[in-house]
């Protein structure tokens, strides 16, 4: 898929286009069947350039100065991602990043605009979209999300807008700060230009995507292979 294809317009945002979420095109069991195996990385990337922030600020958890640095691209439509978030990630931060061995950083990486308004509904404060959330507003918010993924991206009424809006109004948006955040121009530029860098500067084509320790890893990765892959590094 072209960069000119994959950039939003505030247009296209939650305008009845069907969700087509472009991930790694492997069956959701797959990670598991290779669980004890290492990850097999897609090769190397400048980790020094990977870590200075882009246009928007970094959503990141986890020690600045831990031994193994991750950053993950990913699409809020894409059910590998979700598959990740939901099985994999809160054991992930329990036991690494939690304890200062890991720093783990989300950047945005849409195909569609559905997963590219739900990320702009993260990256605004609920109460006042025009202001930025911060990372214990955002990964909570992400977690929610995927979570519920189906119902939002693909409802059974066909509706995405209502039922992304009835999605997020348990985190605190109103109709009018729903509608605050997806109006605002400034942030879907910056959505866009973090989805331009990963795919330019670091290659990025599908998603997840991991960038760890100067190694780029595509798909989604079960608790047992991103523990030893990770201990690999510590």
């Amino acid at each position: 898929m072209q960069m000119n294809e994959m950039t939003m317009t505030r247009r296209a945002l939650l305008g009845g286009v069907a969700v087509t979420a472009f991930c790694l095109a492997l069956p959701l069991g797959a990670s598991e069947a290779f669980a004890q195996e290492m990850p097999e990385s897609q090769g190397n990337v400048d980790m020094a350039a990977a870590v200075k922030p882009g246009p928007l600020p970094e959503m990141a958890l986890g020690d600045e100065n831990a031994k193994v640095t991750i950053i993950e691209y990913m699409s809020m439509t894409c059910p590998h991602c979700a598959n990740f978030h939901n099985k994999t990630f809160d054991t992930i931060k329990t036991k690494y990043i939690d304890t200062g061995k890991v720093r783990f950083i989300i950047r945005e990486f849409p195909f569609d605009p559905v997963a590219t308004a739900a990320f702009m509904l993260a990256r605004c404060s609920p109460q006042n979209a025009a202001e930025l959330a911060t990372p214990a507003q955002y990964f909570p918010m992400v977690s929610m999300l995927f979570k519920q993924q189906r119902g939002w991206a693909s409802p059974a009424d066909g509706n995405v807008r209502n039922a992304l809006l009835q999605t997020v109004k348990v985190a605190g948006y109103s109709q009018q700060t729903f509608e605050a955040c997806l109006t605002n121009q400034k942030l879907l530029d910056q959505v866009n230009a973090v989805v331009k860098r990963g795919a330019d500067e670091f290659g990025v084509n599908s998603t997840p995507t991991f960038l760890i320790n100067g190694k780029k890893y595509s798909g989604d990765m079960s608790v047992e292979s991103m523990s030893k892959l990770i201990d690999s590094l510590s």
